[in-house]
C-alpha cells in the first residue's frame, strides 16, 4: 500500500532543541530575578525538585509538560510565601515568557522546502511529546493536525498519539510513516501502532534500539527519495 500519511516529530528532528531549551531557562531565570526575587534567590535546584515532588505525586504530569511547568511555579513561588491568587498569575506570566523564548529557534534549512514538496501529495502531521507549537514557527499550514502528548493524555512511545493520528487523518496504519530522531518514542513507538518509522539521524550514530527502523536519513531532504522507493 502507498503512503498516505507522513507524521513528525519536532524537536531535534526539524530544529535542535537543546540550544532553544538552554536560553529559554535562562530568560526564565531573568524573568524571575525581575518579577520574583523571593524566588529567584534559592538555587535552580529547588524548582528540579519540585518538579520531581509533583510528578511522583501525579506521575500523569509528565506527559503534560506545559502543564507542570506552570504548576512547578505556582508551588515554588507559593512555598516562598507569594499568595495564592499571585503566585497563579504570576506562574502563568512566567511561563509564557518561557514559553515565547522556548520558540525562538532556527528551524533546520531544508525543513520548509521539504514540507513543501511533501504537503503537494501527503497528509501531514505532527506527532510530538513536546509543547512546540507549529502555529507560533510559522509552519502550520503545511500540517493537517498537530497532536502533543499534553493533548491526548499520552506520549510516545505509547502507541494512542500514533493511532490518534491515524483517526484523525482517515489512514490506515500500513499507510502510514512517522519521521523522528529517537529510538524508543519515535521508532519503537511507531511500529508498535504499526506505523513505517524513518529514522532521523544527523549524526551518523550506530542504531541502538530495538527493532531497525525501516530507513534512515541524514538529511531531511532524503525523506522524498526514501517515500518515492515506497510508493
Amino acid at each position: 500500500m502507498s503512503i498516505q500519511l507522513i507524521t513528525f516529530d519536532l524537536d531535534d528532528t526539524l530544529w535542535d532543541t537543546a540550544p532553544v531549551i538552554a536560553s529559554a531557562e535562562v530568560v526564565l531565570r531573568d524573568w524571575l530575578k525581575a518579577n520574583a526575587p523571593k524566588l529567584s534567590a534559592l538555587p535552580v535546584e529547588h524548582l528540579h525538585s519540585v518538579r520531581e515532588r509533583l510528578v511522583q505525586a501525579e506521575p500523569g504530569l509528565k506527559h503534560r509538560i506545559s502543564e507542570l511547568r506552570r504548576r512547578v511555579l505556582f508551588h515554588a513561588l507559593s512555598e516562598v510565601g507569594y499568595a495564592e491568587h499571585t503566585a497563579q498569575s504570576m506562574a502563568a506570566e512566567g511561563f509564557e515568557a518561557f514559553l515565547h523564548a522556548r520558540h525562538q529557534l532556527q528551524i533546520f534549512p531544508e525543513v520548509q522546502p521539504m514540507l513543501e514538496v511533501l504537503s503537494q501529495r501527503y497528509t501531514l502531521g505532527v506527532v510530538t511529546n513536546g509543547n512546540a507549537d507549529v502555529r507560533r514557527l510559522g509552519l502550520a499550514d503545511y500540517f493537517d493536525f498537530a497532536l502533543c502528548a499534553e493533548d491526548v493524555g499520552i506520549g510516545k512511545p505509547d502507541p494512542a498519539p500514533f493511532l490518534e493520528a491515524l483517526r484523525r487523518s482517515a489512514v490506515s496504519a500500513a499507510a502510514a510513516v512517522h519521521v523522528g530522531d529517537h529510538p524508543r518514542d519515535d521508532i519503537a513507538g511507531a511500529q508498535r501502532a504499526g506505523l513505517k518509522a524513518v529514522w532521523f539521524n544527523p549524526q551518523g550514530k550506530d542504531w541502538a534500539g530495538e527493532a531497525a527502523p525501516d530507513a534512515q536519513i541524514q538529511c531531511l531532504s532524503q525523506l522524498p527519495g526514501v517515500l518515492a522507493r515506497w510508493n
